[in-house]
Formats: C-alpha cells, sequence, structure tokens
C-alpha cells in the first residue's frame, strides 16, 4: 500500500512540461533524414479524418522500409502495425510526386480518440538490417467533441486528526466524473496549505489515484484515494486547508473542494 509523507516546507516547487519534434538521427553512411511532418495540431473532420505523416530522405538506395507509429497522450500506441510510408506518388498515401524522397502515408484518428498531445515516432530500416529510430514529431489532436470540465464530488475526509505516538494514516477519497469519458481525466489531486499563513505545502499537489491502491477498493471505478501519513514528530499542528480538483487532458480543471482539517 502507498503511503505519502505530508511535508511542512512552506513553498511549492513549479514543473513544466516541453513539446517538440525533432530529427533524432539526420545522418548514416547511408542515408540522411532532411525533413519531417511538422503540423502542430490536427483537428478531427467528418469525412476527412486521415493525418498525412512524412518523413523525407536524401538518398533511399539503402532503405529496405519507413514507417511511423502513433502513441496517445496515454502513452498508447494507435496503430496495431507499424504504418509504412511510401514514396510512390499514390494519393492514397498522402504522397504528392514519386521518386522525390519524400516518403508519406495516411492515419485515420477517430472522434473516440482522446483529444491531446500525440507523439510520431519514424524509423528507417536499412538494407543492413538495422532499425533506427530516427525522429519525433508531437502535436495536439482535436477529436471535435465539446470538451467538458471534469466534476469532483463525495469527498471522504476527516475534519481532525491528532498526532500520536505512532505514525498517522490519513485516508482521503474523491469521486470524478467526465462527460468525455473517464479515459479523459489526466490527473486528480489536492493541495495543501499550511497553517498558521497558509503557505503551499512543498509537495504540492499530492495526486490520488484510481487504481486499486492508495486504500482504493476497485480501480477504474471512478473514485480516486490516497493515504497520507502524519509522523509523530515535525507536523506543524493546527488547521490545513487542502483544496481537492481534477484537470482533464484538456487541460480543463474541475470544480474545487475546499476542506479544513484541524491537526492536533
Amino acid at each position: 500500500m502507498k503511503k505519502i509523507l505530508l511535508l511542512i516546507i512552506p513553498f511549492i516547487i513549479w514543473g513544466c512540461e516541453k513539446s517538440f519534434n525533432d530529427i533524432l538521427d539526420p545522418e548514416t553512411s547511408d542515408y540522411q533524414v532532411t525533413g519531417v511532418s511538422s503540423f502542430n495540431s490536427f483537428n478531427y473532420a467528418v469525412g476527412d479524418s486521415a493525418a498525412t505523416f512524412f518523413l523525407r530522405l536524401n538518398s533511399n538506395a539503402n532503405i529496405i522500409q519507413s514507417y511511423v507509429e502513433i502513441y496517445s497522450p496515454e502513452n498508447k500506441k494507435l496503430n496495431s502495425s507499424p504504418i509504412v510510408l511510401y514514396d510512390d506518388g499514390s494519393a492514397s498515401h498522402g504522397d504528392q510526386s514519386a521518386g522525390d524522397g519524400i516518403f508519406s502515408n495516411k492515419f485515420p484518428f477517430s472522434q473516440s480518440n482522446l483529444n491531446g498531445s500525440y507523439k510520431a515516432i519514424y524509423y528507417v530500416k536499412s538494407k543492413d538490417g538495422n532499425t533506427k529510430q530516427v525522429a519525433l514529431h508531437s502535436f495536439i489532436y482535436q477529436n471535435g467533441n465539446n470538451n467538458e470540465a471534469p466534476e469532483i464530488s463525495n469527498l471522504v475526509a476527516p475534519d481532525t486528526a491528532e498526532i500520536g505516538s505512532v505514525t498517522l494514516l490519513i485516508f482521503l477519497s474523491v469521486d470524478v466524473a467526465d462527460s468525455n469519458g473517464q479515459s479523459d481525466i489526466k490527473m486528480v489531486y489536492f493541495n495543501s496549505f499550511i497553517p498558521p499563513n497558509g503557505n503551499a505545502a512543498s509537495n504540492n499537489p499530492f495526486v490520488m489515484l484510481d487504481d486499486g491502491t492508495n486504500g482504493d477498493m476497485t480501480a477504474n471505478d471512478g473514485t480516486y484515494s490516497i493515504i497520507i501519513q502524519l509522523p509523530p514528530q515535525g507536523v506543524t499542528k493546527g488547521v490545513y486547508r487542502w483544496e481537492f480538483m481534477a484537470r482533464d487532458r484538456g487541460n480543463k480543471l474541475s470544480n474545487i473542494i475546499i476542506h479544513y482539517i484541524n491537526i492536533l
């Protein structure tokens, strides 16, 4: 059972995500990668849901195959087999001109695919039998559905807790619903603010899980849980403010439930 230690250092560490497109292995003795798909976003449209991916090489004499694999915001691979790229001038592959060194193919997206950041990873297999990852392309997909913010409810949390001679365990849970589906929920968490001045805890946010651990009875039932542990020494006593919320993959924030707990 995983437990989280509630620290009392009055500062917060912030992080950020970096989105990038990059040619990872631009040159070998057999070929050089000179370009890759670079669209930043792709929107679902009825009747035209396929995105075109391409890789540009300066020589294909020693190339057996190039292909791409596409990963969702959950890091799940969308394609069941490699999406082979072709330099054949075929419109069905999205290739504009045969023999120009630009290898292309289309991949259909659906409205059931999550909104969010996707990545396309490109590979080249050469005649010597080596397969190399040569490029990465990140983009945002919008599935055309109205993105509604998640809602949280039914918070389970004590109003008071008393520090004793042994570590105190505090169980917390909250129900989370999302009209776009449970898979649209990116993170459920709470932030703790320490008495007497209400400074943010250094280890905010405290992430809650729906995976059958952390005191969670049933995985994937929409109830997110966490167990906080308070050691006998080192915890500031007083009234804490805990703010519970959820964020979806479109970065929409839920309602916030504010709970006060008196640590004695």
